[in-house]
């Protein structure tokens, strides 16, 4: 089988038709500070296992992702050093006691270049997987992303990451209105409340597949293993 021949895939609300050629896995905020212990994400209180348990699947996908020789694509949440990027009203939202750019655990909180900023090394990228730097919840929202896909002639988006309710939710609901069909992976998504993990798949399937598709990683690194 080669890159251009379609590959059905089960899942929700109906099978994927992934082409490989055209698909990039774009892998969403697994950053230090989310998903670490000790990290920011569980200095506010989160259970981090909510979201460490979506490391070995996404590992096991990535590998063989990369085997494929298929183009996989990470995310990082965070700000310029300067944090000109930063708008007020995200930055004293919550009244939290530690704010975006405050000295956190791992260094200033969701500041680019920070050791909490980076990917967990479990999934750290290789030399020429792009890595987009984004200042919101969308991964699309005042980045490049939109211009490495079409310069790559990608059409179609694996989505994996973190949170399943927040960043994974809304770059879907983004790559949609771009014209990108998405696949969500139910088991390399994850949210620090399960019940948000839960209604944001639900969302995302709904109505026929509002805003994409929802299926499971084995069933995709099956599909890409024929290559």
């Amino acid at each position: 089988m080669g890159n251009d021949e379609i590959r059905t895939v089960a899942a929700e609300p109906y099978p994927f038709e992934l082409c490989p050629r055209h698909c990039a896995l774009l892998i969403i905020d697994m950053q230090r500070d989310f998903l670490e212990p000790g990290g920011f994400g569980e200095t506010l209180g989160n259970d981090v296992g909510q979201l460490r348990r979506t490391i070995e699947p996404n590992r096991r996908l990535l590998g063989a992702w990369r085997e494929a020789g298929l183009l996989a694509i990470h995310t990082r949440e965070g700000h310029r050093p300067d944090l000109a990027d930063l708008p007020e009203a995200k930055r004293v939202r919550g009244h939290g006691a530690k704010r975006i750019g405050d000295p956190g655990p791992m260094g200033r909180i969701l500041v680019r270049g920070e050791a909490g900023h980076d990917i967990i090394p479990e999934l750290y990228p290789k030399a020429g997987e792009p890595v987009v730097d984004k200042p919101g919840k969308g991964a699309f929202f005042a980045t490049d992303l939109h211009a490495i896909l079409q310069n790559r002639g990608v059409t179609q988006l694996v989505v994996t990451g973190v949170t399943t309710e927040v960043c994974v939710n809304t770059t879907v609901r983004e790559a949609n209105d771009r014209g990108y069909d998405c696949l969500v992976l139910e088991d390399c998504v994850g949210s620090y409340f399960p019940e948000f993990h839960e209604m944001g798949l639900r969302m995302v399937k709904a109505q026929g597949g509002i805003f994409g598709w929802v299926g499971k990683s084995a069933d995709v690194i099956g599909a890409v293993r024929k290559i």
